[in-house]
């Protein structure tokens, strides 16, 4: 995929993450885990941008490596976030998919890069 493109994606995913956190209640809960997904949300795009200027190859992998990382975190707190009954799953599904799918390009490209290497 594009890396422009992703650069947008990757925006706009911490844009809908913002947006979500502000709906989270007002409860000792929603501010430790908006805290959470507040800083692993918003760094997928932050990081992946980073990785994009990468200055080697192996800079790339090991900063495709955070955005990984972050991303997976994302998702855990967004299941999270629905098993606990903090939110209702049907707000969230369309958040969890993006996020399902964002992990899948970063699983494959970094794969990619890796045997590329």
């Amino acid at each position: 995929m594009d890396a422009e493109v992703m650069k947008a994606r990757t925006k706009e995913f911490a844009k809908r993450i913002i947006r979500m956190c502000r709906k989270l209640p007002n409860s000792r809960e929603g501010w430790r885990i908006g805290d959470q997904i507040f800083r692993s949300g918003t760094s997928v795009g932050a990081n992946y941008r980073a990785a994009c200027r990468g200055r080697s190859r192996a800079d790339f992998i090991a900063k495709l490596g955070i955005v990984l990382k972050e991303t997976d975190e994302t998702l855990f707190w967004l299941e999270l976030i629905v098993e606990t009954e903090i939110m209702d799953a049907s707000l969230l599904d369309p958040l969890m998919k993006e996020c399902r799918e964002l992990l899948a390009i970063f699983v494959a490209s970094l794969n990619t890069a890796k045997s590329r290497k």
